[in-house]
């Protein structure tokens, strides 16, 4: 520990955001990135625990005070190669991930919590830059292949350790492109989709093989990969989007987020869209149904695209500002938040219900909603809707953000006739094994949509049970 008063002396500072009227204007990456030394000492105030809770509460178990320490003394090289023993890509983590590890930092229980997030974003792109990053191929191979299903975090963390094992990897992504969510539904002004490439780059040089354009369960069936490889790991998400089966769903101007996502990350990558197929904000009212990351994307979006109005409805009720009794250090509390979308400006509603969509001039014009109350019975709570506190909106763009109810079920699937979990996930054993012999799986297509993190983490460790049960 280079400095045993660091959390004494030095306060928390964020790297913070490029000024609204600037990003605004474009799709580029918003946060910011802090002077070398102002980044050292950001780190200088991680107390190096003897019980770290923010590597509990980090699910890829990142040695966090380890190399925040060396990252203290500018030593940016050893900080990368601790960094990197436990996470493969922590230039995702370091953009996206929510930081459950903050949450856990022992500062935190009476002082703002060290920036580990964003040193680890600082360490990496240092990393890339000095070219620490480097290829790493397996010096031998072992004769067993594996197709894995799914391009995003969870099926390259998959793949990528397989392949370092020294097992032949096959990728493959229905898109035109690496990275499922990643890249069409992260906008680029949260990461820009030159992150993921230059890591494909690399995986490509280390010998793994990535087949794009290739739908698995269309273009070539489950029977064909299992009799084609030794194991299958299926990592195909949870995208089975959560509608709204209202009035008016049908009308133009509706749209699930994630088509608009994906539409205009096509377009800032260069594509044209045919204008009747647009999906635009431009010179409209829009209104994001859900409060989570995906509806503040919508916001982002929307907002770059010169929406007039942008209002942000949510179901449940507004979250608190501090940890709530039942939320207490070191887990991981549902606080309310203001990214850096809602700063662009938005209005959001908490604890409200959409009951139905009017239509006006040929499509949406209108929205009813009541307000609703959430009441505890038995330990349980349940929604009331309040009497005489109905309302309406204009609005000419509604956006569905309502998560994702589970893995989708047509195609792949139901032709390997897997087993369903409760929540109709893929259901999996202890070794992330499927119902079907030799076909695994891992992140949201068991877990449901989730973190960032935790689809890397399940990939590595999906990728060592693959590895035990193909011989070790």
């Amino acid at each position: 520990m280079a400095d045993p008063k660091g959390f004494l002396k030095v306060k928390r500072q964020n790297s913070g955001y490029r000024p609204v009227g600037e990003r605004v204007q474009d799709y580029a990456e918003v946060e910011l990135m802090l002077p070398d030394d102002a980044r050292q000492l950001q780190a200088s105030r991680c107390m190096t625990c003897g019980v770290p809770f923010c590597h509990w509460a980090c699910p890829v178990g990142s040695l966090i005070p380890e190399w925040q320490d060396k990252l203290h003394q500018g030593d940016w090289k050893a900080a990368y190669e601790i960094l990197q023993q436990t996470n493969p890509f922590p230039e995702f983590t370091g953009r996206l991930c929510p930081a459950p590890c903050e949450s856990g930092c022992v500062l935190g229980i009476n002082d703002d919590p060290v920036t580990i997030r964003e040193n680890e974003h600082a360490i990496i792109e240092r990393a890339f830059q000095e070219g620490y990053v480097r290829p790493q191929p397996p010096k031998a191979r072992t004769g067993k292949t594996v197709a894995v299903i799914g391009s995003g975090p969870a099926g390259l963390a998959c793949a990528a350790e397989l392949n370092w094992m020294g097992h032949s990897v096959v990728l493959y992504e229905a898109a035109d492109a690496v990275g499922g969510f990643l890249r069409y539904g992260v906008p680029d002004f949260k990461m820009e989709k030159s992150v993921i490439d230059r890591r494909v780059d690399i995986l490509l040089e280390e010998g793994l093989v990535i087949k794009t354009g290739v739908a698995v369960g269309e273009d070539i069936s489950g029977h064909e990969l299992l009799t084609s490889y030794d194991a299958v790991c299926l990592a195909i998400g949870a995208r089975k989007a959560r509608d709204l089966t209202i009035e008016g769903r049908e009308l133009r101007g509706v749209h699930q987020a994630v088509d608009y996502l994906e539409q205009q990350n096509r377009v800032v990558r260069g594509e044209r869209i045919p204008i009747n197929q647009r999906i635009t904000a431009v010179g409209k009212h829009v209104v994001v149904i859900g409060g989570g990351d995906t509806g503040s994307d919508c916001v982002g979006t929307a907002n770059r695209q010169g929406a007039i109005r942008v209002t942000q409805i949510e179901l449940l009720p507004e979250p608190p500002g501090k940890r709530p009794p039942h939320e207490p250090w070191p887990l991981w509390a549902r606080l309310y938040k203001t990214s850096s979308s809602h700063e662009e400006g938005c209005e959001r509603l908490f604890s409200v219900s959409t009951r139905k969509f009017m239509a006006g001039k040929g499509r949406v014009g209108r929205l009813a909603a009541t307000r609703v109350d959430w009441q505890e019975d038995n330990g349980r709570y349940r929604m009331v809707e309040i009497h005489g506190s109905e309302f309406e909106l204009e609005t000419d763009l509604v956006l569905l953000a309502m998560g994702f109810e589970h893995v989708v079920h047509e195609g792949l699937v139901d032709e390997m006739g897997l087993a369903l979990s409760p929540r109709g996930n893929i259901a999996v054993d202890e070794n992330y094994m499927t119902s079907v012999d030799g076909v695994f799986s891992a992140g949201d297509a068991i877990r449901g949509a989730s973190l960032v993190v935790w689809a890397i983490q399940e990939g590595q460790e999906a990728a060592r049970k693959i590895d035990a049960y193909l011989g070790g």
